[in-house]
C-alpha cells in the first residue's frame, strides 16, 4: 500500500495555545499537501480560556471544542475516538505548543506505512539532537525507562514524547481506553501488555512556541510518583486481566 491508500489524523491536543496553535495546523497542512498525504488535522480545544477557539475555527481542521477541560490524556481519549469511529487508518498526535514539527512526521508514519510497528515513538534522545528538556525531566525520562524495561521488558528512551503515531489495531485499544492526565508513560506499559510492536525513530523537537508546561520544578516529584502508582495500577489491572481472560486486542477490546 501507498502513503495516500492510509487515511491519518492528526490530533492536536489544545489548551491555552494561541500563540502556536495556527502555525501547527498551517505547518501539518503544508507536509499533507507536499507529500500527497491522506491526511485531515483535528484540534480538540480543551476549554481554552484564551483565544485559541477563535483561531482554530479560521483555520483548515477540523475542531472538538470540549465542554469540560478533561487535560491532555482526555484531549487525546477524545481524539482517538474520534478517530476510531471515523474509520481513520492511522492516528498522530501533534502537540498544540509548537514542540512537533511538521517536518519531522513522516518520520514516525512511515513505520505504520510499512506495517513494522503498531506504535511508533518521535525519540529526542537517540541521536541527541534539537531541543533535548530540561535536566530535571530527563531524569524523569530515565527513570521511566528503566519502570517500563521492569514490568513490560521494553526500554523506550523517550517516554513521555507526545509526538507518536498509532495504526488501526492501536487505535481501537485507545478508543476503549487511554490514561487521563499524564498519558504517555502509562501507556506504553498499556500496549506493551497488549504486546503491540513499538517502536521510536529518531526526531528532532523545539521547545514550545508558546503557553506554558504543565509540569513545572515543583511539580516533578510529585508527577513521578503520581506517574509511577498510575502506570503500576494499569499494569496490575492489565496482567490480572490476562491471567483471568487473556489480552484482547480487536477493536471491541478494553483494558
Amino acid at each position: 500500500m501507498n502513503a495516500v491508500d492510509f487515511r491519518v489524523l492528526a490530533v492536536v491536543p489544545c489548551f491555552n495555545e494561541q500563540a502556536a496553535i495556527a502555525t501547527v495546523v498551517d505547518e501539518t497542512n503544508r507536509v499533507k499537501r507536499r507529500h500527497g498525504l491522506n491526511l485531515d488535522v483535528l484540534v480538540v480545544n480543551d476549554q481554552s480560556t484564551d483565544d485559541s477557539l477563535a483561531i482554530i475555527q479560521t483555520l483548515e481542521c477540523l475542531y472538538l471544542n470540549l465542554p469540560v477541560n478533561l487535560g491532555i490524556g482526555g484531549a487525546m481519549h477524545a481524539g482517538y475516538k474520534y478517530a476510531f469511529r471515523q474509520g481513520y487508518d492511522i492516528a498522530v498526535q501533534i502537540d498544540g505548543d509548537g514542540q512537533h514539527p511538521a517536518g519531522e512526521l513522516l518520520k514516525i508514519l512511515e513505520p505504520i506505512f510499512a506495517d513494522k510497528a503498531d506504535v511508533v515513538i518521535g525519540s529526542r534522545f537517540l541521536e541527541r539532537t534539537g531541543f533535548q528538556s530540561t535536566y530535571v525531566r530527563r531524569l524523569g525520562i530515565r527513570y521511566f525507562r528503566w519502570l517500563n524495561q521492569l514490568l513490560i521488558g521494553t526500554s523506550i528512551h523517550d517516554s513521555t514524547s507526545g509526538f507518536r503515531a498509532f495504526n488501526r489495531r492501536t487505535i481501537c485499544i485507545t478508543n476503549s481506553y487511554y490514561p487521563d492526565e499524564y498519558p504517555e508513560p502509562e501507556s506504553i506499559v498499556q500496549f506493551g501488555l497488549h504486546k503491540l510492536r513499538i517502536l521510536e525513530v529518531p526526531v528532532v523537537m523545539r521547545e514550545r512556541q508558546g503557553g506554558t508546561s504543565s509540569i513545572t520544578m515543583v511539580k516533578s516529584i510529585y508527577y513521578m510518583f503520581k506517574v509511577t502508582m498510575a502506570t503500576l495500577f494499569v499494569y496490575i489491572r492489565l496482567q490480572n486481566k490476562q491471567r483471568t481472560h487473556g489480552i484482547i486486542t480487536d477493536c471491541h477490546s478494553d483494558t
